[in-house]
């Protein structure tokens, strides 16, 4: 007989037919004459319990059953006499697909989330990873299905690159020389003419450079890749290995862009209450009891648009008051996640996108203002996390764009191909990124970034 999802099973109401699950056993509990095991198959949070009456199945056969032990059951669905599910299965015949050694490290309740990176193979098949894991696949489709709609095209950029995005330099190199006999030559520089590739290449930082060519030929594209970052940060919020959303899209100003992020956000948290409700229902439960209505909260509320240096003043004046912050706040500064969280949490109470950031701490390529000092960057920061989205219009001019370059010592001899693009038609644009991890967090409750993705990339970190 053919399989039935636990998802679509427990949907039913057709009480005395005949089905068939598989799946792993979550628990099981006995009494003289009856066994009862609790099966979940990974479709739903939700598990199915399988009536097995003791006389109907040999005691060997009923050793087997252990907890993540895996079973194929045939039976009958009937309407379940106790509380908390609708239905259950009366078990015909039972078979033991998989036993499960006793040392099976997700047996008992109530790990650690540090115990369960440590078997970050076997984390998958608890509640909260697979929880977190159907709520990362509804948030991939809810990204493709709302940029879909508003007829943005997919674009795949490199992962493979020669040039540094960000200008930060933490970048993973690429090569096929051997490590063992690598020499600098007399300019004490490696020569990579003999490489792969004939000259130094990386794991990509971002692709919003190669995003920007895309969206000035076809209007809107959107990335969503996985991206790179050598950074020693053994931090809650950063990864070696992430994913990455980044729309690029021609003819829009900064208003438009603010109108964007805000849009695509809430149409990710609107998905989730949608899709995910099971699954949300038991993080809300037990990860994090303001979680349904910290989300619902964003979806209804309109984000606050603030000016960067109107930022620095709310924050000086609350100094002045009395709030205490690690760093210190001064006009100029990089905001730092205290400063963002006090702003959304305490301040306003709802996300605000703050935009016009002094040009020193922003990336090279954001489009200046007027005042020569600050640019139209703009970043979406969010409740319990801070900063959600980072973007900006791009600077259009060919001149101004190599003013920056030349102020801050770009590198461009790999860069030619963007210049381009101010040389040739160039119009004006502007994109953003959002760390698709980041989300993950927000629409989770999770405290850990390394709890959102299914295997980590963290220093010292790569198991799996």
């Amino acid at each position: 007989m053919e399989r039935t999802k636990i998802v679509d099973l427990l949907r039913r109401t057709d009480f005395g037919a005949a089905v068939t699950v598989k799946g792993w056993v979550r628990t099981r509990r006995d009494s003289k004459a009856v066994h009862f095991i609790a099966l979940n198959d990974g479709s739903t949070i939700r598990n199915i319990q399988i009536v097995a009456d003791a006389e109907k199945f040999d005691e060997s056969l009923l050793k087997l059953i252990t907890t993540g032990a895996c079973l194929s059951v045939e039976g009958t669905l009937v309407e379940s006499q106790g509380a908390g599910q609708a239905s259950e299965i009366q078990a015909t015949s039972i078979d033991v697909l998989g036993t499960c050694a006793p040392d099976y490290p997700m047996q008992k309740k109530g790990q650690s989330f540090e115990f369960m990176r440590q078997h970050g193979h076997m984390r998958l098949r608890t509640n909260t990873f697979g929880a977190v894991m159907r709520i990362r696949h509804h948030m991939a489709m809810a990204i493709h299905t709302y940029f879909h709609e508003h007829g943005y095209f997919y674009f795949h950029t490199p992962l493979i690159t020669a040039s540094d995005a960000e200008g930060a330099g933490q970048m993973f190199q690429v090569t096929t020389k051997d490590l063992a006999n690598l020499r600098p030559g007399e300019d004490g520089k490696i020569d990579y003419s003999d490489d792969f590739f004939g000259k130094q290449t990386s794991l990509t930082v971002s692709g919003q450079l190669e995003g920007e060519l895309g969206a000035t030929a076809l209007g809107a594209i959107y990335t969503f890749g996985p991206t790179f970052r050598a950074e020693n940060s053994n931090t809650p919020r950063h990864l070696a290995e992430f994913w990455m959303i980044e729309p690029e899209v021609a003819f829009i100003d900064l208003n438009d862009l603010m109108d964007i992020e805000e849009d695509f956000i809430k149409y990710c948290v609107n998905w989730a209450l949608e899709h995910c409700q099971d699954d949300l229902e038991f993080l809300n439960k037990m990860i994090d009891k303001t979680l349904l209505a910290r989300l619902q909260s964003v979806v209804g509320t309109e984000f606050i648009r603030l000016d960067y240096t109107e930022g620095i003043r709310i924050l000086e004046e609350a100094v002045a008051a009395g709030q205490k912050f690690e760093f210190p706040v001064s006009w100029g500064m990089d905001l730092a996640s205290e400063h963002e969280r006090y702003l959304v949490e305490q301040h306003f109470k709802r996300p605000v996108i703050m935009s016009g950031y002094p040009k020193e701490i922003k990336a090279f390529y954001m489009k200046l203002n007027p005042d020569g000092k600050t640019v139209q960057g703009t970043d979406v920061l969010f409740p319990q996390i801070g900063e959600i989205i980072g973007g900006s219009v791009r600077e259009e001019s060919y001149e101004k764009l190599m003013e920056q370059i030349e102020e801050r010592h770009i590198p461009m001899k790999d860069m030619w191909w963007y210049l381009d693009t101010r040389r040739f038609g160039t119009c004006p644009h502007g994109g953003f990124g959002l760390g698709f991890e980041r989300l993950m967090l927000f629409v989770t409750g999770m405290q850990n970034i390394r709890d959102v993705i299914p295997f980590p990339r963290t220093p010292k970190s790569a198991e799996f």
